[in-house]
């Protein structure tokens, strides 16, 4: 017997092309977190004080069309959706 939810089952089969910095990408879940995009863009993705990332994006869905996102938050996904992260050294 299966303990998966009906909503778990629909995330495993999702497949959602998004760019990030240039890049096309596939993602699985339809809400990504500004910690998931950062490691999208930056494979040697380290967050400490010395390091900022700043990420924008367009052409989201209806609940989040454009804007910026910042550590703690998350973004409701779309095919197409544009996501431009930058990473600035402090030091």
């Amino acid at each position: 017997m299966s303990t998966e939810t009906d909503e778990t089952k629909k995330e495993h089969h999702l497949a959602i092309k998004i760019i990030v910095n240039g890049e096309p990408k596939v993602v699985s879940t339809g809400r990504l977190t500004f910690e998931d995009v950062v490691r999208l863009a930056f494979d040697d993705a380290v967050f400490n004080e010395n390091v900022v990332y700043t990420v924008t994006y367009k052409r989201g869905p209806h609940q989040n069309r454009e804007g910026a996102l910042v550590a703690g938050e998350s973004v409701f996904v779309a095919n197409g959706m544009i996501f431009n992260a930058k990473r600035t050294d402090k030091s």
